[in-house]
């Protein structure tokens, strides 16, 4: 396994996050615990057998990469709480600016993200990360781009039999 990331805090307590891949990434405490699994994996983890390392079976690295990037600048600047009904279809509109560059990605990897936040149970990123797929659909004009933009098949009746 290699170590990609190693992170200094200001209280010296860190996590270990591992990927998919079996990559190792050096978390402070505080950050990882934005996610409920990592807090309730601390949580019942025994203080005496030393640093923790948390396996996350279902997130590749580099989803995992953006995952602690996003819980990371969290600490710093919370995120604007998104209130529904939504008054804009502007992303812009709802979150601060490093919000809406951060889900500015290719949109298997904003997937990736959502499934990512789902799994590890990070409710912000899961809001964020759902509202920027939601304006992607509400943009499509037709059936057949929502379609496209969710990888559905267009014309299954060749599955059927």
């Amino acid at each position: 396994r290699r170590q990609l990331r190693t992170m200094e805090t200001t209280q010296g307590t860190s996590v270990t996050l591992v990927s998919k891949e079996g990559d190792a990434f050096e978390v402070p405490l505080e950050v990882a615990r934005m996610s409920k699994l990592v807090r309730d994996t601390t949580d019942e983890a025994d203080p005496d057998d030393g640093p923790q390392e948390i396996p996350l079976s279902a997130v590749k690295a580099t989803v995992l990469a953006k995952v602690i990037e996003y819980c990371t600048h969290y600490q710093t600047e919370n995120m604007n709480p998104i209130q529904t009904p939504l008054k804009s279809s502007k992303l812009e509109d709802l979150v601060q600016t490093w919000y809406v560059e951060f889900v500015k990605v290719e949109q298997i990897l904003l997937f990736e993200m959502v499934t990512a936040a789902n799994y590890m149970d990070i409710k912000p990123l899961l809001d964020l990360t759902c509202l920027a797929v939601a304006i992607m659909i509400r943009v499509c004009e037709t059936d057949t781009a929502v379609r496209v933009l969710a990888n559905i098949c267009i014309n299954c009746s060749n599955l059927l039999g």
